[in-house]
């Protein structure tokens, strides 16, 4: 067997293997009890033109997914390069995420929809899958808009932030 092979059980190595892969970093919204909750994503994805339909994963013990799922709508910002602090802040277990965050309501759904975003999404919930230690989540876009077409979006890969630059 060559050494340079790892089994696919290898938690670690698995982990260390898929964050070599850079993705986009988005901030998954609901209200809960006229307050707002939220979480960043990473695994963010577009999964139909027609019906637009989007999706993100998260993980099952997440304390911010069963808002969202009683909730059946989210909204989605597209984080922005200068928005690292945003995204640690709702990456984190802090209670009070939202205090000193600007948002807006989104026009359908009315989630929350944090200022300074590349863009935003607006989704009602569609479907969910338990995929492992994760549910495969997908939402009907009801309604989108970019905000700031001059921003780079913010991207994470190999543990840390950056940029997307064309080549």
């Amino acid at each position: 067997m060559n050494e340079d092979v790892v089994v696919a059980d290898d938690a670690a190595r698995f982990r260390q293997i898929l964050g070599s892969f850079p993705t986009g970093v988005t901030v998954v919204t609901t209200l809960q009890d006229g307050r707002p909750v939220g979480m960043a994503a990473g695994s963010f994805f577009s999964v139909s033109l027609d019906p637009p339909l989007v999706g993100f994963c998260v993980m099952t013990t997440s304390n911010t997914w069963p808002a969202i799922e009683r909730s059946g709508s989210f909204g989605v910002s597209i984080l922005a390069d200068d928005q690292t602090e945003v995204c640690r802040r709702l990456a984190s277990k802090e209670p009070n995420k939202f205090d000193g965050l600007a948002w807006s309501a989104a026009p359908v759904t009315q989630s929350p929809l944090l200022d300074g975003a590349v863009a935003h999404l607006d989704c009602d919930l569609e479907q969910q899958h338990l995929a492992g230690d994760h549910w495969i989540v997908v939402g009907r876009v009801r309604s989108l808009n970019v905000h700031r077409d001059d921003a780079e979006p913010l991207v994470f890969c190999r543990g840390g932030f950056g940029r997307q630059s064309p080549l």
